[in-house]
């Protein structure tokens, strides 16, 4: 709620505000008529104040104004804060309204209970549903995630880089891209920064970061898929293997996990959501073909052997690990060359596996990583061993022509981080304005 403070500065310094006169604007979400006495809930994202509207005490255009008022409408209140019996613990004495907008029609959906309505028309009226203050939090806690790992990062040695989402090709053999009609040429809306990235360790920046949008043209009508989506990228140049990749990942969760504890914003909204994060002193690695035999065994689970896991795999594997290991985390390594990337290092005696890795928190696939394959030769090997067309990559193999240190990354989904964390149902939830399928608008 906006004033000379925030409203959170009522709690923070109660002492210096109380008595005093201030201003507050925000939403109208509840009201409460007792004939000569009204109190008027007034919500922004910071949370609710009430206010006390009473014949003979406010001023009489305050009291005529008020009888005006309609769930939702935006005003400005000004007043004294004074100590209340509410739970709350502080009121607005009503001395002066200014109307900004009242709603002109009935709502389609109020913000206070819009969570019981199904999910497409939350979505339909999202600007309503987002009012309600737990719908709001998720999106608060969103970008919490997304400055968390900037500051990670940065605080890492990395560089943060901006890279195109108009591209000339796809990035990944087999995933679909949105084609767009570029000045009489066909491009694509971009599925990763993935060349990107590695053109800029490869220039020399070394350590490289990216928060942005990418699009996936997959018609999945699943509860953890987006045809947009923001990924979190990384990128870092002269490593060893995919190890130092998977340290640079896992320092990350740890720094969500430790928000979660420690940072008063990340904590609140935890509590709010029951929210948790296990992560143990060394988040536990497990070759994919250990987790074969892992679901075979204990749940009688089969995965094809060399291929890559299925919903109920991961799943299945996220409960093994939190029962084994306390950890909401595993990073499942030695991925299928069959199911990478022909840019995904493969392992030198066993050119069946690779260097990739996908990291599961609670059960479900958040990060995909390797270390990336950075010798001309081997790439065009690579290339050839997919039945992709070089002329098809020429622009990307380029890049490897004039000196290319070892290097690896990791791209991961923000959105399912957060639907993760707070143990929500939908991913869309985690998406201000979710695009899938069937949804454009609003």
């Amino acid at each position: 709620m906006y004033k000379e403070a925030f409203i959170e500065e009522v709690y923070r310094r109660r002492s210096m505000l109380l008595g005093r006169e201030i201003r507050v604007c925000g939403w109208v979400h509840r009201i409460r008529d007792l004939g000569r006495l009204k109190f008027i809930l007034l919500r922004d994202r910071t949370g609710v104040l009430q206010v006390v509207v009473k014949k003979g005490e406010s001023p009489d255009e305050v009291v005529e104004e008020t009888e005006k008022l309609r769930l939702e409408s935006v005003v400005c209140y000004t007043g004294r804060l004074v100590e209340s019996k509410s739970k709350l613990g502080v009121e607005l004495k009503a001395s002066g309204l200014k109307i900004l907008s009242v709603p002109v029609e009935p709502l389609p959906l109020e913000p206070d209970t819009s969570l019981d309505a199904g999910l497409a028309t939350r979505l339909n009226y999202r600007w309503l549903d987002a009012r309600n203050p737990r719908v709001s939090k998720i999106f608060q806690f969103e970008a919490w995630v997304a400055r968390t790992f900037r500051d990670y990062y940065t605080s890492q040695g990395f560089i943060e880089i901006f890279t195109p989402k108009i591209v000339a090709a796809g990035t990944e053999s087999g995933a679909e891209v949105f084609p767009v009609l570029y000045f009489g040429r066909e491009a694509y809306l971009a599925q990763s920064p993935q060349f990107y990235k590695q053109m800029a360790v490869i220039s020399g920046l070394e350590r490289v970061f990216e928060v942005g949008p990418v699009f996936r043209a997959e018609p999945h009508h699943t509860t953890r898929h987006l045809t947009e989506y923001h990924s979190l990228d990384v990128e870092v140049g002269f490593i060893e293997g995919p190890e130092d990749v998977m340290r640079f990942v896992e320092g990350f969760f740890r720094k969500i996990a430790e928000g979660l504890e420690r940072d008063p914003l990340a904590k609140a909204i935890a509590e709010e959501f029951n929210a948790e994060l296990r992560v143990p002193r060394e988040v536990p690695r497990i070759s994919i073909r250990e987790a074969y035999k892992i679901l075979d065994e204990e749940y009688g689970k089969k995965i094809p052997y060399g291929e890559d896991l299925d919903p109920e795999g991961e799943r299945l594997l996220g409960r093994y690990v939190r029962e084994k290991y306390d950890s909401d985390l595993v990073f499942v390594t030695e991925y299928p060359w069959a199911a990478r990337p022909f840019y995904t290092m493969r392992l030198e005696d066993e050119p069946e596996w690779t260097t990739g890795f996908d990291l599961l928190m609670k059960g479900l696939e958040v990060v995909t990583g390797s270390q990336r394959e950075h010798r001309y030769e081997e790439l065009l090997k690579n290339l050839r061993d997919k039945g992709l067309k070089q002329e098809s990559f020429q622009f990307y193999l380029d890049f490897f022509k004039h000196g290319a240190p070892p290097h690896g990354g990791a791209g991961m989904g923000l959105e399912r981080i957060v639907m993760q964390t707070l143990g929500l149902d939908n991913i869309r939830e985690a998406r201000l304005l979710p695009r899938d399928p069937e949804r454009l608008l609003p």
